[in-house]
């Protein structure tokens, strides 16, 4: 998932590549896991508009959060359990993880 303030920038021909997102919201898989993580998250960084990253887990109700410091650095904080939340601060947006993991049922 992709929020976008403002008129979207779209950089290809086929018009499917954002170039100015906010906040970026991956559900992480298996198989996309280290991908996820790893080099797309490098690529991500180095888009100026983007300011929150989120990596949201199948397997337990687990989000890692990533805040662009001023200084480009990326702090990063995580929120577990069904009764808590992550506050996006570039949107002004709460989310808690009860609505995240609505209907999902873990196995241990």
């Amino acid at each position: 998932m992709v929020v976008v303030c403002g008129e979207p920038a779209l950089s290809d021909e086929r018009r499917d590549n954002l170039r100015n997102p906010i906040v970026i919201i991956e559900v992480l898989s298996e198989s996309t896991e280290s991908y996820d993580r790893g080099i797309k998250f490098i690529k991500y960084r180095r888009i100026e508009s983007l300011k929150e990253y989120l990596l949201i887990a199948q397997d337990a109700p687990l989000i890692e959060h990533f805040v662009r410091q001023e200084n480009d650095d990326w702090l990063m904080s995580e929120a577990s359990g069904l009764s808590n939340s992550i506050r996006l601060i570039s949107i002004e947006c709460g989310l808690s993880l009860s609505e995240v993991y609505d209907k999902v049922q873990f196995t241990d």
